[in-house]
C-alpha cells in the first residue's frame, strides 16, 4: 500500500469514529467538536486527493465558520445542554427516518452514476472562482444570507431571555 492509501485509512477511520459519536452523543458542545473533527478529516481527505484549495476552503468555511456559528448560537440562546435537552421518546422515529433517508441517498448516487466512471481530474483554483461566481452564484449568496440570518436570530431570542 501507498503512502497515500494508508493516510485516507487514518482519516477514514477517524471519520467514522467522530461521526458517530457526533450523532451518539449526549452533549451538544462535544457534539459541535467532534463536528469539527469530522469536517477538519474532510479537509484532510481533499488534501490526499491534491486538491489544497477545496481541502484549506472546507477548513476555512465549515472548520471555522459554521462550527463557530453553531457554538456562538448555543452560547446565545442558553440551549439547554446535556443529557436532559436530548433525551426524547422519538429515537425509534428517527432511526427510521435516518435508514429511509440513507436509503434514498443510495438509491440516488446508484442511479445517477451507474455504469460511468468519475473523472477526477483536479481543477485550478480559477476554474472553481469562475464555477462559484457564475454558475453558482445565487446559491453561494442565499447561504450567506441564511447564516448571516441565523445570527441574527440567535441575537434576538437571547436579548428577549434577557430582558424577562
Amino acid at each position: 500500500m501507498s503512502g497515500q492509501e494508508i493516510a485516507f485509512i487514518i482519516l477514514a477511520v477517524t471519520g467514522l469514529a467522530a461521526a458517530i459519536r457526533l450523532v451518539t452523543t449526549d452533549n451538544v458542545v462535544h457534539g459541535a467538536l467532534y463536528l469539527v473533527v469530522t469536517l477538519a478529516v474532510v479537509g484532510g481527505v481533499f488534501l490526499v486527493l491534491g486538491a489544497e484549495f477545496i481541502a484549506w476552503v472546507q477548513v476555512l468555511i465549515y472548520v471555522g465558520a459554521i462550527v463557530v456559528l453553531l457554538l456562538f448560537g448555543l452560547m446565545l440562546t442558553k440551549a439547554p445542554i446535556g443529557r436532559e435537552a436530548l433525551d426524547n421518546q422519538q429515537r425509534a422515529l428517527a432511526a427510521v427516518v435516518a435508514i429511509v433517508v440513507l436509503a434514498g441517498l443510495a438509491f440516488m448516487v446508484r442511479d445517477a452514476f451507474s455504469g460511468s466512471q468519475v473523472d477526477a481530474t483536479p481543477t485550478t483554483t480559477a476554474e472553481v472562482g469562475t464555477s462559484i461566481f457564475s454558475k453558482f452564484v445565487l446559491p453561494f449568496e442565499v447561504v450567506s444570507i441564511l447564516l448571516l440570518a441565523a445570527l441574527i436570530g440567535a441575537v434576538v431570542i437571547a436579548r428577549k431571555d434577557d430582558s424577562k
